[in-house]
């Protein structure tokens, strides 16, 4: 819910100052912020001419296995590159039109005389639209930056300055925010990095000795190349561990960080300053049915097709294969609302979404429900 003073009218314009000023800093912050893309892409260059160069032709004498290492070395290369690429330079989900409050309604919310009523002008704006999930007061998600509804899993990312689709974190080392478009080339980044690493230290170990001993040149390079993939590999296994869980679990970065902040919540819930400090950071709340961590949870095969499609040869694959559009998503308790809306017959051992193996229907089940409502 957004707080502002009764009887101004809102500030939809910047001033020329501030426009040019903020112009040059935002293109040295721009700038800046290539820097660790840069720092990996140097990384990856240099572990190329250790493993390719110092390492398969000046080391390996059997001819035999420099190939199997060269081949088997630049397939994973390929794809950890591709995963990379697809990272970086996919562009966020942005939000849909039809979210941003026009003029007129923010007119009105600011010549509204209390909380109530700004809710219920937001309210009968959002009918139209397809949301279910709501802020800790029961009022619809609304920026005040971005001057939109926010879709279900939507957040305001602070460093690219917009509302993302199922956001799920601003990640430096890519430049980019991963969110609905990128997940799943993130996930799969994160694997074949690891797998990179992984395969050259595994490759650098059966020559450790011979660089000890000095019977063999080379012995910076390969050395070195060795400690950082070991290095990188033990930052990758975690990280990379933790996303396929969530990924399983169907939750966010964001919403995984909710259990931090509850009782902060808790205590702070009556102010409106709390909710826009803490509402990235907490357990969904439906619009029926309440907090529900996890609420679109469809199990752990749904909940992976989701992300990586339902065709399994393209799982691996870093391209676009994900289910649905960003905006809407099907929900474990809020399908059975849906169906019981429909005059489906529910069935209490099963959940809606796992008796819908079309993800479109349960998509239309979710915006249908929400529009009767």
């Amino acid at each position: 819910m957004m707080s502002m003073p009764h009887g101004q009218s809102y500030d939809y314009h910047r001033t020329t100052f501030d426009g040019e000023r903020n112009e040059r800093c935002g293109c040295c912050v721009r700038t800046m912020k290539w820097f660790p893309v840069l720092f990996i892409a140097s990384v990856i260059g240099w572990s190329y001419y250790a493993f390719v160069i110092q390492l398969s032709f000046f080391t390996v004498t059997n001819i035999v296995q420099r190939i199997l290492f060269l081949l088997f070395y630049h397939a994973v290369l390929v794809m950890f590159l591709w995963s990379y690429y697809q990272t970086v330079f996919t562009d966020i989900g942005r939000v849909p039109s039809r979210f941003h409050v026009p003029r007129a309604e923010l007119d009105r919310i600011v010549r509204a005389t209390n909380e109530v009523e700004q809710k219920e002008i937001l309210e009968t704006f959002a009918k139209e639209l397809p949301v279910v999930t709501r802020t800790l007061n029961a009022s619809v998600r609304f920026c005040d930056k971005c001057r939109l509804i926010k879709p279900d899993r939507a957040h305001h990312c602070s460093v690219c300055g917009v509302c993302v689709l199922k956001l799920d974190h601003h990640c430096p080392w890519v430049n980019n925010c991963i969110n609905f478009t990128n997940y799943k080339y993130f996930i799969l980044f994160l694997g074949y990095a690891l797998l990179y690493c992984v395969y050259v230290a595994c490759s650098t170990i059966p020559y450790m000795e011979l660089l000890w001993t000095g019977k063999i040149d080379g012995r910076f390079h390969i050395l070195f190349l060795f400690f950082v993939s070991v290095m990188f590999a033990i930052s990758l296994v975690s990280l990379f561990g933790y996303h396929v869980y969530l990924v399983l679990l169907n939750r966010t970065t964001l919403g995984k960080l909710s259990s931090i902040f509850t009782h902060l919540m808790a205590s702070k819930s009556r102010h409106i300053h709390c909710y826009l400090i803490v509402e990235s950071f907490r357990t969904p709340i439906f619009r029926f049915g309440g907090p529900d961590k996890n609420g679109f949870s469809l199990g752990k095969l749904n909940n992976f097709q989701e992300v990586f499609g339902d065709d399994w040869r393209l799982w691996f694959v870093p391209v676009y294969t994900s289910m649905g559009d960003g905006v809407v998503y099907p929900m474990r308790c809020y399908d059975e609302d849906a169906e019981a809306l429909l005059g489906g017959e529910q069935h209490g051992n099963r959940s809606g979404t796992e008796n819908l193996h079309d993800f479109e229907a349960a998509t239309f089940l979710n915006e249908y429900g929400n529009l009767m409502n």
